[in-house]
């Protein structure tokens, strides 16, 4: 039996309290969480300390992949989704409201740096530790590993950064901030060093959530790619891209990796740990631990809310009621119109917008039958022949709603049995809802998710590769690669040779068009955008509420007020541009 320890916990000036989380292989995994300990310098130079170190590092994923607070900055204010009935007025766009004292700013910096001191207490204090080399050696490389996520996922957001690589135990108010090269520099040479010593064979093999040598090699190709675009740009940074991302491909076997033959079960419930995944962060099914009030924001919450943020408000309509089925509706986002009508304009080859989009409800409600919607007098036109005026229009467990994606007249719209729902009448409270995150097994449907998280898998391997191929004017393989995941996209019905591309489609827009088909709502849009240099011109395009606001100071995120303020010795901490 093979055991985990991953944990959530808290941070004060000088300490950080543990609260370890073992989980343990088996038919079924479950997660165990208790108080522990202080991280210090002395009990990380023990055996004891140096695992609970490693688990307080592991332990931080789960404040990114599955946090509201992470959802909203990747997600929302882009041109896939737009904000929801009850989404927030300020970041999702670019409101005046949106400062520098907003608490999901602070809350993503401040979840960063806590974690990277976790994984600096690993990597300084490993030589004090009695363990094997090669133990020690493995451990080190998941510290390194996830450092470079948390230090990638920071200098995305805020550019220049503060770098620290020795663990802090004493409270200080110095600060400064480093170039982005720098934070580049250290991320990639964590990664390397990772490469080397993590696992590097099956990932079946290794326990889900640990990190393994393909784990890092994918963050590492991506990491390229991102830099590559940056102020931070070196040379070789897009074919080393594609070469890492090239060999990843290539070895697959040697990694248990594959393209599912059906898009749908990349996502399925229960199908988590699938041969696409590369890495996935793992929760918790202990509610008592995830809280605060499974918020997924603040306090270091570890709710994995990721079920709850697409719901729509359904239950509002005739003959629904909500259930753990159909979801809790906070309805933080809505999809574009561009998203649903341009990105998935083929949705007969391309299998994909149904398998990632919720449009059919069923009748749900079976105690008050008598508020379900009855036909008029007279019966409109073209209404079903059996229609009967002051007879119900539909039962317990028919369609109540449906959203076609395509346009219906307003006579075919009143004829209709359901609510039906065509592009035109989407509403910020009611519209095709992202599922690849629904959860209908929890306990019950206020209930966080206790599903894990895909953060890294195949299909974006095969798109990096694609964009870095372009990047360097290799065109076949940028071709093929993105045809690899567009035949796929056709299983089962699609005609695959219709959705086929040469290299006199592919720019770097279509990359763009290709990733949202793939990769929708799959915490990296945001990202995305500033990344390839498009996100103010796709948000003005496709965005329109966000797009009478949005200005070039918001391509970074800017620094807390709170770490501004914080800094009250030497040098001010300085605010980026705009803000």
């Amino acid at each position: 039996m093979k055991k985990i320890n991953n944990l959530l916990y808290n941070v004060s000036a000088v300490a950080i309290l543990i609260i370890v989380i073992g989980m343990l292989a088996g038919c079924k995994k479950k997660l165990i969480e208790e108080p522990r300990s202080l991280l210090t310098p002395e009990f990380l130079s023990t055996t004891q300390g140096f695992q609970q170190g490693l688990d307080a590092a592991y332990a931080g994923t789960r404040l990114f992949w599955g946090n509201q607070d992470y959802f909203t900055i990747t997600v929302i204010g882009t041109d896939e989704f737009k904000r929801g009935i009850d989404g927030n007025s300020d970041i999702n766009v670019y409101s005046s409201g949106y400062t520098p004292s907003l608490g999901v700013i602070n809350n993503n910096w401040r979840n960063v740096y806590t974690f990277v001191n976790a994984c600096n207490g690993v990597i300084q204090y490993a030589p004090s530790v009695q363990l094997s080399d090669a133990t020690k050696k493995r451990m080190v490389a998941e510290a390194k590993f996830l450092r470079a996520n948390y230090y990638f996922i920071a200098v995305q957001f805020w550019g220049n950064i503060s770098i620290n690589k020795t663990f802090t135990s004493e409270p200080t108010t110095a600060a400064k901030r480093s170039p982005a090269a720098e934070a580049y520099d250290l991320i990639i040479q964590d990664l390397k060093d990772a490469i080397i010593d993590l696992p590097g064979g099956a990932i079946k093999d290794v326990l889900p959530g640990k990190a393994t040598k393909v784990a890092a090699m994918h963050l590492l190709s991506k990491v390229y790619l991102t830099r590559g675009g940056s102020v931070a740009a070196k040379s070789t940074d897009y074919m080393d891209a594609y070469t890492t991302a090239k060999s990843i491909i290539d070895n697959k076997g040697t990694y248990g990796l594959s393209l599912l033959q059906d898009f749908a079960k990349v996502y399925e419930e229960g199908n988590e740990a699938n041969a696409e995944v590369i890495w996935a962060v793992q929760h918790t099914s202990n509610l008592a631990f995830n809280g605060p009030n499974n918020s997924g924001v603040s306090n270091f919450s570890a709710d994995n809310v990721l079920n709850h943020m697409w719901v729509p408000q359904y239950e509002k309509q005739p003959g629904m009621v909500r259930t753990t089925q159909y979801g809790r509706p906070y309805i933080r986002c809505t999809p574009t119109r561009w998203m649903t009508d341009t990105v998935y304009n083929d949705k007969v080859n391309d299998t994909r917008y149904g398998k990632t989009f919720q449009t059919v409800w069923y009748a749900n409600d079976p105690v008050t039958p008598s508020t379900y919607p009855k036909w008029p007098n007279p019966l409109p036109p073209g209404a079903p022949a059996n229609a009967v005026p002051g007879q119900f229009k539909f039962a317990f467990g028919d369609t109540a709603i449906y959203m076609p994606g395509t346009d219906r007249t307003n006579a075919q719209i009143a004829a209709s049995r359901y609510l039906l729902i065509p592009p035109k009448n989407y509403s910020s409270a009611l519209s095709p809802a992202m599922w690849k995150y629904f959860d209908t097994k929890r306990a019950n449907l206020n209930f966080p998710s206790i599903r894990s998280v895909i953060a890294y898998r195949l299909a974006e391997t095969y798109l990096i590769a694609a964009e870095a191929a372009f990047r360097t004017g290799n065109m076949p393989d940028a071709v093929n690669y993105i045809n690899a995941i567009r035949t796929r996209a056709a299983y089962p019905t699609g005609n695959a040779a219709a959705l086929q591309v040469t290299a006199a489609d592919i720019n770097i827009d279509f990359i763009l068009d290709e990733r949202s088909r793939e990769l929708c709502g799959e915490l990296m849009r945001w990202l995305d955008l500033v990344r390839t240099g498009k996100l103010l011109e796709r948000v003005k395009l496709h965005n329109p509420e966000a797009s009478i606001n949005i200005l070039p100071k918001h391509i970074l995120r800017p620094i807390p007020q709170a770490q501004i303020d914080a800094v009250v010795t030497g040098d001010p901490y300085p605010q980026n541009p705009g803000w």
